[in-house]
Order: structure tokens, then C-alpha cells, then sequence
């Protein structure tokens, strides 16, 4: 099991978590049970996992949140690259790619 410390979240990191509204919890979420990313760049890997938000209207514009995280392995540390995140509907699930 992946756990994110706080010494991991370097400043970049941080702001960018801030800017597209995305927890640790959800990043420990996404690397633990998340699906591989397909668009990871070459000697970088990726995970990604879908939240629904939770609304008083089921199917507001919004109801999704699809988190996508980077990082990559040197000397068998983790090492976290920023987050992607996109709000919508109806995203894609590892088992319907």
C-alpha cells in the first residue's frame, strides 16, 4: 500500500493540488486503486480513478472528478509529478477501456 507523506508533496505538487482541487487522500486513492494511465509519457508512469461528487442534483455538469497522477521511481523512491484532474460526466472506467 502506497502512502504519500507530507515531504513528498513538494511545492509545485502542492499548488497544482490546490489549483485543480485535488486531496492526498485522493492521490493515495489513485495510486493504491487506480488503473494505469495510458497517456503516461515515456519513463513516466500514471494511474488514474474516477470519483463521483457528491451533489444534491445526481447529474449536475460536474458530477465527476477524474484524477490522474504521475511519478516515477528513482532509487526505489516514489517520486510524485503533478496531478491532472478533470470535472465532467460519464468518464471512462479501467473495465470499459
Amino acid at each position: 500500500m502506497v502512502r504519500v507523506a507530507e515531504s513528498d508533496l513538494h511545492r509545485h505538487l502542492r499548488e497544482r493540488m490546490v489549483q485543480r482541487g485535488v486531496s492526498k487522500d485522493e492521490i493515495e486513492k489513485v495510486l493504491n486503486d487506480g488503473w494505469e494511465a495510458q497517456d503516461a509519457k515515456s519513463g513516466t508512469q500514471g494511474k488514474t480513478m474516477v470519483f463521483v461528487i457528491a451533489t444534491e442534483a445526481a447529474e449536475t455538469p460536474h458530477s465527476e472528478q477524474e484524477v490522474t497522477v504521475y511519478y516515477k521511481h528513482i532509487d526505489r523512491q516514489l517520486i510524485l509529478l503533478p496531478v491532472k484532474a478533470r470535472y465532467g460526466q460519464h468518464f471512462p472506467r479501467a473495465e470499459e477501456s
